[in-house]
């Protein structure tokens, strides 16, 4: 039995990178032992456009923790070295997705390195680097550099991601393995009880799920350009369910311009787990136009419920929607490609085929996959229960 140690977000902090955190603790602990270090604070409101940073469900992810950590505090900081070294793990495990976290970490990393236990340092990068970059952009590769240099092996989830981390940690691969594994299911977020929807949306027709913190890069813009095109073939209803980090009159603006206001559904709101499993289960399709992006979580969550994903080709999306099997695939920024695929799709009745080869990738997916990469960058294969 391996001693891990997890650091990350988790309950009662939302958004996948929390779901994530808090999912490997409860697949890790059922065989080894995990203490999981969390935020006593996370982000500062500045840096976080949402509402809230809290989760609403209410039946939430959750796992045992202990909030130690304050991003802005170096304090805390040696409070959570002071635990590990107490505690003395085998292996600790740490999340990357901002180069907000890049002081901390990188203390964090230097002091573990040096603990009595002597335990590996590995990191799971979600995003090496930020969708969106602005103007710290020549700063971000050296921020994740400092970050992540201690590391004794990386897991990325996305080839194209291994190439960035590749770029800014050259000697990754010759000092520290780096591995890429598919981004495991969020199936957890669907074993919620049923709940109705809230919204009135109409029953006569196949319904398109756009779900997610809704922000430029993930190309909103891009599928209600496609609608008209689509509408003109087939009626359905297109519901966007996420909270929109710049606001919604971009969009609202939009959808008066094309006509298409009785087709569309905003709601401008983070998703609790037991409403978003609810819309994807009422669902024919979910939509992810991205413009970037690494992985998504809101696959994940829709092969979890057996669900196909139209998305495009960007970052690693490709490499876990397989086109024309569990999806369909388009370029980016092309309203004109992706109406032809989401028209496609329901003329010839892809669904109940997609639906069902989603079901036989399950172990492609799986957290016991990521486990053993896990055990196997520690050197602890001979522990793994797999």
């Amino acid at each position: 039995m391996v001693r891990y140690c997890l650091i990350g977000p988790t309950y009662p902090y939302r958004g996948g990178i929390a779901h994530y955190t808090t999912l490997l603790a409860q697949e890790l602990r059922r065989q080894h032992e995990v203490l999981l270090l969390s935020f006593a604070q996370q982000y500062p409101t500045w840096l976080f456009p949402g509402r809230s940073d809290r989760d609403p469900s209410e039946r939430p992810l959750q796992t045992d923790a202990e909030y130690l950590l304050d991003p802005l505090n170096p304090l805390s900081w040696r409070r959570a070295l002071r635990r590990l070294r107490q505690w003395q793990p085998d292996v600790v495990v740490m999340q990357w997705w901002h180069p907000f976290w890049a002081p901390a970490w990188a203390v964090l990393g230097q002091g573990i390195r040096r603990l009595p236990s002597r335990p590996k340092l590995l990191f799971i990068c979600h995003n090496v680097l930020p969708h969106e970059q602005g103007k710290l952009r020549l700063l971000l590769p050296l921020l994740t550099r400092l970050a992540l240099a201690a590391g004794a092996g990386y897991i990325v989830h996305a080839e194209t991601d291994g190439a960035i981390l590749q770029r800014i940690l050259p000697d990754v691969g010759a000092r520290a393995p780096l591995c890429v594994t598919p981004h495991p299911t969020y199936a957890a977020l669907g074993d919620v009880p049923p709940v109705a929807l809230p919204w009135t949306l109409p029953a006569d027709r196949p319904l398109l799920l756009f779900a997610g913190f809704v922000r430029p890069y993930k190309g909103l813009d891009v599928l209600l350009a496609a609608l008209p095109a689509v509408l003109a073939q087939r009626p359905l209803h297109l519901l966007v369910a996420g909270e929109f980090w710049q606001g919604t009159a971009l969009y609202q603006e939009q959808i008066a311009r094309l006509g298409i206001a009785e087709a569309v559904t905003l709601v401008d709101d983070y998703l609790p787990n037991e409403l978003l499993a609810a819309c994807i289960a009422r669902a024919a399709v979910v939509v992810l136009p991205y413009r970037s992006a690494t992985q998504s979580g809101i696959i994940q969550v829709a092969f979890g419920q057996g669900k196909p994903v139209i998305t495009t080709n960007v970052g690693g999306l490709a490499e876990v929607v397989t086109h024309e099997q569990t999806g369909l695939v388009v370029p980016p920024d092309d309203p004109t490609a992706l109406a032809a695929a989401i028209n496609r799709f329901f003329a010839e009745e892809l669904g109940p085929g997609m639906a069902a080869r989603i079901g036989e990738e399950n172990g492609r997916f799986s957290w016991q996959r990521l486990i053993k990469q896990l055990n196997a960058l520690s050197g602890y294969e001979a522990d793994q229960a797999i």
